[in-house]
């Protein structure tokens, strides 16, 4: 059975700093793109970063650009989002998905593309207090 399970949410001051995983298992990831989204309450969900299979290009939204940074590690079949500098408006519920075809498709941006994706994690709470 294919899972992603994210970890390393929490409590932080503005200013402050974390760093989320996303642990894949059941399914091959070396082949798959990995998007970290994240929902904050009463708002839709947003692209924040991802990252290809092949090449490991990246995409950062523009409000986390320069802040966040993904990255992947394929022996340990993770995925990272490093975030600094959290501001309270980062608060929100972070979950990472995983995608056989997005770049093919979208290029490596192709966590903006709101599709079904083909496997979804169910989130880690992040909290920026000001």
């Amino acid at each position: 059975e294919a899972q992603l399970v994210e970890s390393g949410g929490g409590l932080v001051q503005a200013g402050g700093s974390l760093r989320l995983s996303c642990l894949a298992s059941g399914f091959t990831f070396d082949d798959y793109d990995i998007g970290w989204f994240r929902q904050a309450s009463g708002k839709e969900r947003e692209e924040v970063a991802c990252i290809n299979s092949y090449d490991n290009m990246t995409y950062h939204a523009d409000s986390v650009s320069g802040r966040f940074t993904i990255s992947r590690d394929n022996a340990k079949n993770t995925v990272y989002l490093q975030m600094n500098s959290l501001l309270p408006e980062d608060t929100a519920v972070y979950s990472c998905a995983a995608d056989l075809h997005g770049a093919d498709m979208y290029g490596s941006a192709w966590c903006r593309v709101p599709y079904e994706y083909d496997y979804y994690g169910q989130g880690t709470q992040v909290t920026v207090s000001s």
